[in-house]
């Protein structure tokens, strides 16, 4: 049997992690995230491809590109989430179930962060679970998705 492939998008400034607002992120960095990802779907008998960038067109490509070969996307937007309609048109064009994952409570936070552009067409949400709920996100959206 074929292993199933899911791809990990984390936008802008999540490279920053472990550095940026560790009072509201905590202390894990994006490696961090990256391998407990890996690891969670590797239990699953999938495999993780990941992706950040501070640019959103880079994110729209990568996500383009996973209808090649990915079964499910598991996204932390960052700032995006509450901006940007051509990332929540990106990943509902290319029709792969998705999972949204933010490590803050954003619904706790700053107005301007209550609403999501991806929630409407994500199958699974996962909010401020801290760095934990990557891998909550990873095990929900393979079972959504098998």
């Amino acid at each position: 049997m074929e292993t199933r492939r899911l791809l990990l998008v984390n936008g802008p400034n999540l490279n920053l992690l472990g550095t940026r607002e560790p009072e509201i992120y905590g202390s894990a960095t994006l490696a961090d995230v990256e391998s407990l990802v890996a690891a969670t779907a590797a239990e699953l008998g999938w495999t993780a491809d990941a992706v950040q960038s501070n640019h959103e067109g880079v994110l729209i490509d990568a996500i383009h590109a996973a209808r090649a070969d990915c079964s499910a996307i598991v996204i932390n937007p960052g700032g995006l989430t509450h901006t940007s309609v051509v990332l929540r048109d990106a990943l509902s064009g290319v029709g792969l179930p998705v999972a949204e994952v933010h490590i803050s409570n954003v619904y706790e936070r700053e107005e301007f962060r209550h609403h999501s552009y991806i929630s409407d067409i994500a199958a699974v949400k996962v909010v401020g679970e801290g760095v934990a709920g990557y891998a909550r996100a990873v095990r929900e959206i393979i079972a959504h998705t098998n």
